[in-house]
């Protein structure tokens, strides 16, 4: 609109620039390129690239133009990198998560997710830190396979090196602020069909089901499941333990949202076994669940408790005439 009316009016406009690297200073790239060059030349002593790395780590946490610098200089991944191959740092936990997070933070910029992803040594560098990192480091390695999984190649390539069993483990053991990481990038890799399967043979159905029993991450393991239930051997898991704690969610005030998920979960369930639709009915005539839910839920929980319901009005055995 300023544009349009400096035209109109005679006025002189130069629209000001909104890229990262239009705002990266020469002494930006100075700093990026000698940081880069302690860690990787053999001449530097060890404290040189640990301090190196540390500084990276930092520099890209606080300042959004020098993230936008790696795009500029081909092999700057890999001499980044490099760190983690030098005797004495290699097997530094410091070092690992200093490296972790660093690729978190280049994550972050939109044009890094490709670069970042399509390097040979990423992904697996962070799989590495969910193994064995401590939990900040398992943290930060979660958060950053998210943060990449934002591309669809990406999902494809993390997922096919196994990454989604640190997660699931990650999810289970981790503490909140890191099984929230890992519910995030479980849910964002399963949007991709073949990760579903790495995902339920892994066993995300049984964290995801304890966590809704114990009712701790309630929102991220009900989303995730919504999503997985449509896979039959999701569905199969799922029964076995599932259809009580989500008949609960579906039925107390636990949010609209939680409850459109549960009875999307349940009508899965439902679809494929007739043994678990008998007990949604007869949980239905104490409850009233569905009929509640077709009314007041939101329109997808409508739909489905509108589904569920009519399924079991067609398995209801018809009265015989008498005379």
């Amino acid at each position: 609109m300023i544009s349009n009316w400096c035209t109109k009016n005679g006025v002189s406009f130069s629209p000001p620039s909104n890229t990262d690297l239009d705002l990266v200073t020469g002494n930006d790239r100075s700093t990026f390129t000698s940081l880069l060059d302690n860690i990787s030349s053999p001449a530097s002593p060890i404290s040189e690239k640990r301090q190196a790395v540390r500084d990276l780590r930092l520099l890209t946490k606080r300042n959004k133009s020098f993230r936008a610098v790696i795009g500029e200089k081909p092999g700057a991944i890999s001499q980044f990198l490099s760190v983690l191959s030098v005797p004495g740092l290699k097997d530094n936990p410091e070092v690992l998560e200093d490296t972790v997070t660093t690729i978190l933070n280049l994550s972050i910029h939109d044009s890094n997710k490709k670069i970042l992803g399509e390097h040979a040594d990423v992904v697996p560098i962070l799989i590495m830190g969910l193994k064995s990192g401590a939990m900040e480091t398992r943290s930060n390695s979660a958060a950053a396979l998210f943060s990449l999984s934002a591309l669809d190649s990406n999902k494809e390539k993390i997922g096919g090196l196994c990454a989604i069993k640190y997660l699931i483990e990650l999810l289970e053991d981790g503490t909140l602020e890191a099984q929230k990481d890992a519910a995030a990038a479980i849910f964002s890799l399963c949007v991709v069909r073949e990760n579903r399967g790495r995902a339920v043979q892994n066993g995300i159905v049984d964290v995801a089901l304890k966590n809704i029993k114990n009712e701790t991450l309630l929102d991220e393991s009900l989303a995730i499941l919504a999503l997985l239930c449509s896979d039959q051997e999701a569905a199969e898991k799922l029964k076995e333990n599932g259809v009580l704690c989500l008949l609960k969610v579906a039925r107390e005030n636990l949010g609209k949202r939680n409850k459109e998920n549960a009875v999307v979960v349940l009508f899965s369930i439902c679809m494929y076994d007739r043994k678990m639709l008998r007990v949604v009915g007869e949980d239905e005539k104490l409850n009233g669940t569905m009929a509640w839910l077709a009314l007041n839920g939101t329109s997808r929980a409508q739909r489905k408790a509108a589904g569920i319901l009519e399924k079991i009005k067609r398995t209801k055995p018809k009265t015989p005439y008498s005379c």
